[in-house]
């Protein structure tokens, strides 16, 4: 039975008591913004100083959630409407949406001592300003309308006076819950280590000892299968640094991975998801299906989308979005409205911009689904995955917020031998793929530097004429103003280190974010353009063609007031790339923008084996001479 919002009240300010007797206010150490408004490339909820949280709950302010119970249909979203008053309503005041619905004092971890700790130790999942509702700043009564996904936890509704950076609890609302908050939800597929496996992979609230995982699947008009699923998760202790560790920490609940192997070559499959419970019962995911993906050198058409840098974005308003990643919903939408004509896409790092704050990640593969649950969606890892000082990770930023590539690794399945290390080879029809860490060390000598080497020395470009090279910092090169500022035009050290074997090796086409916003450049090397062409390319490898498409949805990034010579065509909006491979000699490169999917930069490749044999630019097999 739920309890009366005066109840629920009145346990928030005696577990308040209890925490300040019990202290431990030492792992409370926190950093937080003084700004009240979203700024433009920092992640919204941590702008709010919740370790900083006083509570003054006031009799006059009220808030009321409703409907109480969501999801009465199996629905894993819903819209809910709250109802609020202050007594002195101003600008500073806003909601947030906190899960689980208990987010006092008593749930901060960390020992006892003398010193009081934090009144509220988790921050919301998401917010609103109150005057987003417009009577609020003269009637001090306000309504809202909040979108919430299954998250395996109730939720309720606080008002708070006084801004982001100071926040005053004044009222908590009544709770509210999904009906099986415990359901599977939101299946992302991936291509397996062999060509011919789909991995399934979603979240449940389900413990291997509460439920079995499954995966029922199979042709039309044959028996389907049961696969098993593997079970993981994580917990704080897994994670490297705050916020992930402390006010940005959120129960994961559990990710199931199933394997489905033996697929025929672009045969389309049925699945879904499912537990069975102790007493037999089935609690069961949505009906999906996929088509497998072709063999290694399968002649037909195929086709890819790759971008970057996407995150995610509230559909109804919240963490004033239009700040901090303004264009992940146009590329989302647009994607899905293509999706018959889209067979695999590559997300190529900053997949959340979670930054530490776990409830983004169930947030952004809510958002994704309707993609992830019918074509393979690999991902590479960003420095907002991975980044963190003394982890391990190249570069000792703090971009990942203490994730320390955890919560990739966990959430999303890739084709690794070592989940740690996050690159890997795929293989989908005429094309190979070489996914590369640029989060970890790339230069020669190094493991990732051989293995860069042995995906692109083994393919068979008889039979996969389209080698693509992916990483998520450029490693080859922008324009865009932070690298033209540096005087490289990529990272430090990357192109010297990998650019003979994009040669050696006739790579096409080399793909990277990291920089928001797009560019493509001529067929190059060392710097300078092997071809004249710009819309259509024919004969001999003679350079790769590199293209930053970290457009996804994150604010944009500014270039260079002038365009260096390799560069053909730049534009500072939100898009991606679709490649259609049409059989073995023809390639159409597309650069559609997110707003309209309208082409805005295309051109074509026609190539004969015999070209990508061709001697170039050192990459020219030692012959014998000629005897005299």
């Amino acid at each position: 039975m739920a309890m009366p919002p005066g109840g629920i009240l009145l346990l928030f300010l005696v577990l308040l008591a209890a925490a300040a007797r019990r202290g431990g206010g030492g792992v409370w150490a926190f950093s937080s913004s003084s700004s009240s408004s979203s700024r433009i490339g920092e992640q919204p909820l941590s702008l709010i100083g919740i370790h900083r949280a006083t509570v003054g709950i006031d009799a006059a302010a009220s808030v009321q959630a409703s409907p109480r119970l969501l999801g009465v249909k199996g629905e894993d979203t819903a819209w809910v409407t709250v109802d609020f008053a202050a007594p002195h309503a101003s600008d500073g005041d806003w909601i947030g949406v906190f899960s689980p619905s208990n987010f006092n004092a008593s749930t901060c971890p960390g020992p006892s001592g003398s010193d009081s700790g934090p009144v509220i130790c988790s921050a919301p999942i998401k917010y609103q300003l109150a005057n987003y509702s417009s009577d609020y700043g003269k009637t001090g009564k306000g309504t809202l309308k909040f979108q919430l996904i299954n998250q395996r936890q109730d939720f309720s509704f606080a008002l708070f006076t006084g801004g982001l950076s100071n926040p005053k609890l004044i009222a908590v609302s009544n709770k509210i819950a999904f009906a099986n908050p415990k359901a599977p939800v939101y299946p992302r597929l991936a291509q397996g280590k062999s060509w011919n496996e789909m991995t399934v992979t979603w979240t449940s609230g389900y413990d291997i000892k509460e439920a079995y995982p499954f995966v029922e699947w199979g042709m039309k008009w044959s028996p389907p299968m049961r696969t098993a699923a593997g079970t993981v998760t994580f917990d704080r202790e897994s994670l490297c640094g705050e916020p992930a560790r402390t006010v940005g920490w959120r129960d994961p609940g559990f990710i199931h991975t199933a394997f489905l192997t033996d697929l025929w070559p672009n045969k389309e499959y049925y699945y879904k998801i499912g537990h069975v419970l102790p007493d037999g019962k089935i609690v069961w995911g949505k009906f999906y299906s996929f088509k497998a993906p072709p063999f290694p050198g399968q002649k037909s058409l195929q086709r890819v989308v790759i971008f970057g840098d996407m995150g995610k974005a509230e559909r109804d308003g919240s963490n004033e979005y239009s700040n901090y990643q303004p264009g992940s919903l146009n590329t989302t939408d647009t994607l899905i409205k293509d999706l018959d004509n889209i067979d695999i896409v590559f997300h190529i790092g900053d997949i959340t911009y979670a930054n530490g704050y776990i409830s983004q990640w169930d947030q952004f593969t809510q958002q994704v689904e309707p993609i992830t649950a019918r074509v393979p969606y690999m991902i590479a890892s960003g420095n907002h995955e991975r980044d963190w000082p003394n982890s391990g990770s190249f570069f000792n930023g703090t971009d990942s917020g203490g994730e320390c590539g955890v919560l990739a690794e966990t959430m999303y399945y890739t084709p690794t031998e070592n989940r740690a290390n996050y690159w890997y080879k795929t293989d989908y029809g005429m094309f190979r793929f070489c996914v590369a860490d640029s989060e970890h060390d790339w230069r020669e000598g190094t493991e990732q530097y051989a293995f860069i080497e042995s995906c692109l020395a083994t393919v068979d470009r008889k039979k996969q004429p389209w080698l693509v090279f992916i990483a998520h910092r450029v490693l080859g090169y922008s324009s865009g103003f932070f690298y033209g500022a540096g005087g490289a035009f990529a990272e430090p050290t990357a192109r010297q280190s990998l650019q003979r074997l994009w040669q050696r090796h006739r790579v096409d086409l080399a793909f990277y974010g990291h920089v928001h916003n797009y560019e493509r450049t001529c067929p190059v090397y060392d710097g300078r353009c092997a071809s004249p062409e710009t819309s259509r390319y024919s004969g001999a490898v003679g350079g790769t063609i590199h293209a930053v498409v970290g457009g996804g949805g994150s604010h944009l990034s500014n270039f260079t007031a002038e365009a260096p010579p390799w560069s053909v065509y730049r534009e500072m909006d939100y898009g991606f790339v679709k490649l259609t491979a049409f059989n073995y000699t023809s390639l159409l490169y597309e650069y559609r923008r997110s707003s309209d999917g309208e082409v805005h930069d295309s051109f074509t490749v026609h190539r004969e084996y015999r070209d990508v044999l061709a001697c170039v630019a050192d990459s020219c097999p030692p012959t014998i001479p000629t005897a005299t």
